[in-house]
């Protein structure tokens, strides 16, 4: 099959637009492009001049993609998968998602911290705080890309006020591995931020949100969690996560 001109510079411009600035080398009808920024290498396509393809190059971010259908048949190489997405802005949210998952995926932030911290030394305690601080940057960039700059209970979108909260401690963390996974940490409003890292609320598997009987009813209204509420997109890497939380952190009775 071979791509029109006019619908290649489409594509060409969706991809560009999303973070993919390189060109790759077409094969068997899909255009394909890669990204000075992120690891992901994509290949995309169109077909019965309506439905859009995308062909990626990470299996775990085919994974986590939440828009678009799975779809088979021959992919090109290197391709882990593929999603079909319905006319052009839709495959424009398909690639800026995709882009913004290959950035925060573990081992993704692991590699950012390992690459900025190579020659910086470790000797002193204050040296070691230094490297710690680059670790915290690196996991806040991670998790703004990931849960896309918004908080994903109340929907505030200000970064400045968002917190990175990790859900089981940096401290208790075994290995940088587990600081810097990306789903070890909720993006949070401040004041939910506030009550995650005490133990005052914590987070089923299902994303609703718990509050410990230690807080009070009048107490819950005031920061917000007196009626229901749920974190949105929670993904299967999170389940640990939030089991240790629930198990270590989280206050189960009245204080």
């Amino acid at each position: 099959m071979t791509i029109s001109l006019p619908v290649a510079a489409m594509l060409e411009r969706a991809a560009r637009n999303n973070g993919f600035d390189r060109e790759l080398p077409p094969v068997d009808g899909w255009l394909g492009f890669a990204s000075t920024k992120a690891p992901l290498r994509v290949w995309l396509t169109v077909r019965q001049e309506i439905d859009y393809v995308a062909a990626l190059s990470q299996h775990n971010v085919v994974n986590a993609l939440a828009d678009g259908a799975v779809t088979t048949g021959p992919l090109p190489g290197g391709a882990m998968g593929a999603r079909v997405v319905p006319g052009l802005p839709a495959l424009h949210r398909l690639l800026r998602r995709a882009f913004q998952l290959s950035r925060s995926l573990p081992h993704e932030l692991l590699h950012a911290f390992e690459k900025k911290t190579a020659a910086m030394p470790r000797t002193t305690e204050a040296e070691r705080l230094v490297v710690q601080r680059v670790g915290q940057d690196v996991f806040r960039d991670g998790l703004l890309e990931y849960w896309e700059g918004r908080c994903p209970v109340t929907g505030l979108a200000v970064p400045a006020l968002l917190r990175a909260s990790h859900i089981k401690p940096w401290a208790d963390c075994e290995t940088d591995a587990e600081r810097l996974d990306v789903f070890n940490g909720l993006l949070l409003a401040p004041q939910l931020d506030a009550a995650f890292d005490r133990g005052f609320i914590t987070v089923a598997d299902d994303g609703a949100i718990v509050v410990s009987a230690a807080l009070a009813e009048g107490d819950r209204r005031a920061i917000g969690v007196g009626a229901p509420l749920v974190v949105k997109g929670l993904a299967e890497g999170h389940r640990g996560y939030l089991g240790w939380h629930r198990d270590r952190v989280f206050k189960t009775g009245a204080v």
